[in-house]
């Protein structure tokens, strides 16, 4: 089992191939390669989108300075891993915690909203990711995805987005692109589709917020990971229904020993989950190796 390699660089991932496998150092949040996608990431990334809407959610409602000092926080404890959307209205928050620690030591992640709807109004892809790049600070992104799919026609009804994208992500703009499912017939093409590097899928052992039971959304992660993709799992923990001790366990062990799912997001707003949160991933997925 190798171990990461951290240099000025960044951090590097060598020598693992197949499905979710981790790279541990003891007493660290574990990496892992993340598919054949090339990106090697911490397995717990800090979610800013709990009950996200609207260009605000609860870590924007903590206001700049309690957001800063927890993700400072859950950095130092190696979560150096920050997960975004233009819906959440957290770039902006991101940005001010990237004064403070080295980008190039940092994975970002933000989604695209593809829906017009009475709060929202899509511009071109180039203007939206310009815009992103302003209130991250970021001149790239590690990966970016189309925003909440819904249905089994989204390659028709996505091709102006995947097309841009694809364009980005030729000229640096972005390193991965991919989607984040809302729906079961979404997920089954995205699982297949080429052009997909990383889905975000809904997954947790009791079947809330999901797409389909626990058993179907894993198979369907499991032919995603076969085909080299990139799996985060998200609403973990049931969108804040399934949060006591023994279900917040259950749901970590879940999706970090499935061997389907290569890191999960996690939307902590304070320090004592952050701290709890990492304490059961280091465990976990030690006990794992």
């Amino acid at each position: 089992m190798q171990r990461i390699l951290a240099g000025i660089a960044g951090i590097t991932c060598t020598g693992i191939n197949g499905n979710a496998q981790i790279i541990s150092v003891p007493g660290d949040i574990p990496y892992v390669h993340l598919g054949k996608t090339g990106l090697c990431v911490p397995v717990l990334a800090l979610g800013t989108g709990t009950h996200g809407g609207q260009r605000e959610s609860n870590q924007t409602r903590l206001g700049i300075k309690e957001f800063v000092r927890m993700a400072r926080h859950a950095y130092d404890r190696g979560i150096k891993f920050f997960d975004m959307a233009d819906t959440y209205g957290s770039h902006t928050f991101v940005r001010e915690v990237l004064k403070h620690i080295p980008r190039d030591r940092t994975t970002l992640l933000t989604k695209i909203w593809p829906h017009d709807n009475n709060w929202y109004n899509t511009d071109p892809v180039k203007k939206t990711l310009d815009r992103f790049r302003t209130e991250t600070g970021s001149e790239y992104f590690d990966i970016l995805l189309i925003h909440c799919l819904i249905n089994g026609k989204w390659k028709e009804e996505m091709k102006g987005f995947i097309d841009s994208l694809s364009e980005a992500k030729e000229n640096g703009i972005i390193k991965r692109v991919g989607v984040s499912c809302h729906n079961l017939e979404a997920m089954k093409i995205a699982v297949d589709y080429p052009w997909v590097d990383v889905i975000l899928a809904r997954i947790n052992p009791f079947g809330t917020h999901m797409d389909g039971t626990p058993e179907e959304i894993m198979s369907l992660l499991k032919v995603a990971c076969n085909n080299g993709k990139g799996v985060i799992g998200m609403k973990i923990f049931g969108n804040g229904d399934n949060i006591t001790e023994s279900e917040r366990e259950k749901s970590l062990h879940f999706a970090l020993t499935s061997g389907n799912i290569h890191c999960v997001t996690l939307g902590l707003e304070n320090i004592m989950q952050v701290d709890d949160a990492v304490e059961k991933v280091i465990r976990i997925t030690n006990h794992k190796l």
